[in-house]
């Protein structure tokens, strides 16, 4: 049996240190795809493509093509549709799939979380007196704020918001994470912050936001994730790294 060709779906933390961690062994041959939607992606140790498959089967005549052993859904846990792409992709290409899904947070005693559904049930439900929100969804969702400009938003993203958000009292805020409780201690007092609009990603990357709200008593609008994706799935870097050999060492024993 040659080299096992991996194909990672990407654009996470985790993708990366996974990629980092394959990297170095001689018995796997990685490629990381990650969708193209962050302007200057950190550079990483394996190969890299760029861009989408344009659906199940552009990604399964991909999977095909490139011989492909084993594909990795490492996206970020709200990219439901390339999840889903995944699964029906690798299940068309006969090629064995499995996730791997950071835990999602769980709220502890101080937490004033408030969970909903979408980015735009929790705009809606800001209320109608004018608030000081602190947008950390990224830009893709971020002019759903449009739809309550009575509020002031302070909007955190990787890149810039473009177009700009029609709601007339916003700043903008470029920065990568990870983000320690210090800084984010300071950014929340500093812009007199009362409540927080996020996605429920998981991981210590961005955690002190959350810890920080809990600190203060800020409120959070917590946006759940949906149902994922129907296939295995482990929680950490290790777990993928176990993972991968118990599918290879058992694709050997077959005789694949």
């Amino acid at each position: 049996m040659g080299r096992t060709r991996i194909l990672i779906l990407g654009g996470t933390t985790e993708a990366r240190a996974l990629g980092e961690a394959i990297a170095p062994r001689f018995d796997f041959d990685v490629m990381l795809s990650l969708a193209g939607r962050t302007a200057d992606p950190l550079p990483l140790p394996v190969p890299v493509r760029l861009g989408g498959f344009g659906g199940i089967y552009g990604l399964a005549t991909f999977v095909k093509q490139q011989r492909i052993d084993l594909l990795i859904d490492a996206t970020h846990p709200f990219a439901n549709r390339i999840s889903a792409n995944a699964a029906a992709a690798a299940k068309i290409a006969n090629v064995p799939v499995f996730a791997l899904r950071r835990d999602a947070w769980t709220p502890v005693k101080g937490d004033r979380w408030q969970s909903v559904e979408t980015v735009q049930s929790a705009v809606s439900a800001l209320g109608q007196s004018p608030r000081r929100v602190f947008l950390a969804i990224g830009r893709q969702e971020a002019h759903a704020a449009d739809a309550a400009p009575i509020h002031h938003y302070l909007v955190r993203s990787v890149d810039a918001v473009d177009p700009p958000l029609l709601a007339p009292d916003v700043n903008y805020l470029l920065a990568r994470g990870p983000f320690e409780l210090n800084g984010e201690l300071r950014l929340l007092r500093d812009n007199r912050i009362d409540v927080i609009i996020t996605k429920n990603s998981g991981g210590a990357a961005t955690y002190a936001k959350i810890e920080a709200a809990r600190l203060l008593g800020i409120e959070v609008m917590m946006v759940e994730r949906a149902s994922a994706a129907d296939v295995p799935s482990v929680g950490t870097v290790e777990a993928a790294l176990r993972h991968i050999d118990h599918l290879v060492a058992a694709a050997m024993k077959r005789g694949v």
